[in-house]
């Protein structure tokens, strides 16, 4: 059973950074393209970063360019999103997903998910 776990999340002021994990528990998750996502309060979920399975290819979607950073380290088996300058409106709670076989340019759903992480950013 694919099971992911996020840890990471907290409350930071304005310009600060964190780093969200995505760990894999139970399997490995080499072989899985993985996205993270985002979900504020009343907002639709927000798909913010994506890497591939098959390439490493990664994307960001245009709130986020320049100042997250979506990296894998298999020895880890873990899938991390470095997250800089920090803004208000990134307060959210955050989820990682992974689809077997995929790439991001391609992929259509995500089959697993993980709990969520919440990221609170206030002065």
């Amino acid at each position: 059973q694919v099971q992911l776990v996020e840890s990471g999340g907290g409350l930071v002021q304005p310009g600060e950074s964190l780093r969200l994990s995505c760990a894999g528990s139970g399997f490995t998750l080499d072989g899985y393209t993985i996205g993270w996502f985002r979900q504020a309060p009343g907002k639709e979920r927000e798909g913010l970063s994506c890497i591939s399975a098959s390439d490493g290819t990664t994307y960001y979607t245009d709130s986020v360019k320049g100042r997250f950073t979506i990296s894998r380290d298999q020895a880890k088996n873990t899938v991390y999103l470095q997250m800089n300058s920090l803004k208000p409106e990134d307060t959210a709670v955050y989820s990682c997903a992974a689809e077997w076989n995929s790439h991001c340019g391609t992929v259509d759903h995500f089959s697993s998910w993980g709990q969520g992480t919440q990221v609170i950013v206030s002065s």
